[in-house]
Formats: structure tokens, sequence, C-alpha cells
């Protein structure tokens, strides 16, 4: 039911309040034949008022449900909105700005097949990349062109930013496990030890020089949830050669590449 609607039955059901207010006055002078009538005729209002009543408990009862549900949407927009604003401001350095000079590949084409020059970084193949002995690796974002080359089966309806998301979440769990990890272990406190203790338990001669982490490091650090969705995800960030897994020990390792 409409704003207008609703307007209209409140005018209505106003007009029969006062409609049976003049009857019940007339009834003091009519006679007592007519009264009878008036009787009759103030039931039947009566009656009539009472049900535009019920009609307009229940459209009010609609009108909250809607303006809850509009509270909700609003507050994942407020959610997005910061998200984005996260995005922005934490825009790493390596990502592609407005206004760089774009990169040649040797080949003259780009990384998916496109000819000439991209605005996109060349994606390095070094398995394990060279990195000083506090510096943290981080996974680097999908480009667009890469995101096109996924197949549908395996994105469903994860968008591209969405992915993305995903990839810095995974960051955010990488920093935080090494950040434990580059620390002494006697300036840390009970709970850093035990984290620090776990992740060196994981570590075997597989994993020496390489970024990983676990399934743990994700509930530990991140808000992100470890279910189909996150599997799913994993999938297609090993189809952009992003991570590989390592099993071993009763433990899935997700390695950064």
């Amino acid at each position: 039911m409409s704003h207008c609607e609703l307007e209209d039955i409140t005018m209505h059901l106003n007009d029969r309040i006062s409609s049976t207010r003049r009857v019940l006055e007339l009834r003091t002078i009519a006679k007592d034949q007519d009264k009878r009538i008036i009787l009759g005729k103030i039931g039947q209002d009566v009656l009539a008022i009472d049900g535009l009543l019920d009609q307009f408990e229940k459209c009010v009862g609609r009108q909250k449900d809607l303006l809850k549900h509009l509270k909700e949407l609003e507050g994942f927009f407020q959610e997005d909105v910061q998200d984005g604003k996260h995005l922005r401001d934490n825009m790493p350095t390596h990502m592609p700005r407005k206004g760089q000079p774009a990169v040649q590949y040797p080949s003259g084409r780009g990384p998916v097949g496109q000819s000439g020059p991209v605005d996109v970084q060349p994606v390095q193949q070094e398995h394990p990349r060279k990195t000083s002995k506090n510096q943290i690796r981080e996974m680097e974002f999908i480009t667009s062109p890469e995101f096109d080359t996924i197949p549908q089966y395996m994105k469903g309806r994860l968008t591209y930013d969405q992915l993305n998301t995903a990839v810095e979440s995974i960051n955010t769990a990488v920093t935080g496990k090494y950040k434990i990890l580059h620390q002494p272990a006697k300036t840390l406190n009970n709970a850093t030890r035990k984290l620090h203790q776990r992740f060196k338990e994981e570590e075997n001669k597989d994993t020496k020089g390489l970024f990983f982490i676990v399934e743990a490091d994700i509930k530990e650090f991140t808000q992100m949830k470890v279910d189909k969705r996150f599997q799913g995800i994993l999938n297609m960030l090993r189809h952009c050669q992003r991570l590989r897994e390592q099993r071993g020990g009763g433990i899935t390792r997700y390695v950064l590449l």
C-alpha cells in the first residue's frame, strides 16, 4: 500500500468517525421510531470503522517491516562504503595508478594475449621471490584481465571486487603471522608466544624461505569465513597463480607464489 493510499484510508476513517459522532448527536432529538434506524446506522458505521482500523493496523505493520529492511540495507551500504574507503586509503604500491607510464612487455603482448602496452605491472614468476630478512611478502591483487580468464563455473556469483577483498584478507593474515614470527620469542606475551610456537610447528623443510598461511591464520587475523565460498576463492587464486597448496602432517598450507 502506497503513502497516498494510506492517507486516503486515514481521511476516510476520520470522515466515518465524524459522521458517526453527528448521528449520535442527532439521536437525542429524534423520535423513537427514528432512533431504531439511527442505532442500526450507527452499528453499520462502527463495523465499517472497525474494518478500516484493521486495514490501517496491517498497513502500519507492513510499513514497519519495510522500514526495518531499509535500515538493514543502509547498514550493508555503509559497510561497503567503509570497505571502499579502506581500499582507497590502503592501495598497495605495486598496483597501477592513474598517470603511471604503460608497461611494455618484451614480447609486445600483454599478460593475457593483448597486443600493445598495458597499464599494469608485469607479474614476476620467481618462486620464491627474494626478500630481506624481515620483509613480509604480500599477494598481488588480481587484475581485471586475469579475472576474465577465470572460468564462469569457478567464479559463480563472486565479483572482481569481492575476490580482491579476499586477497586483502589473506595479506592481512600473512602480515599478522610474520610480524609475530619476526619478533624474538622472549618479547612476546603468552597469547602471541603460543601463536609463535604454532607457526614454528607448521614449518618444515619444504617451507623454508616461503610465506604461507593455514586456515587457522585466516580465523585468527581476519573476519573472513572459512567455508565453501572460501574454498572457491582459493581455487580461483590457484588458477591465477597467486598461491599453491602444500600438504603434510595433517595440515594444508597455502603458499604465496
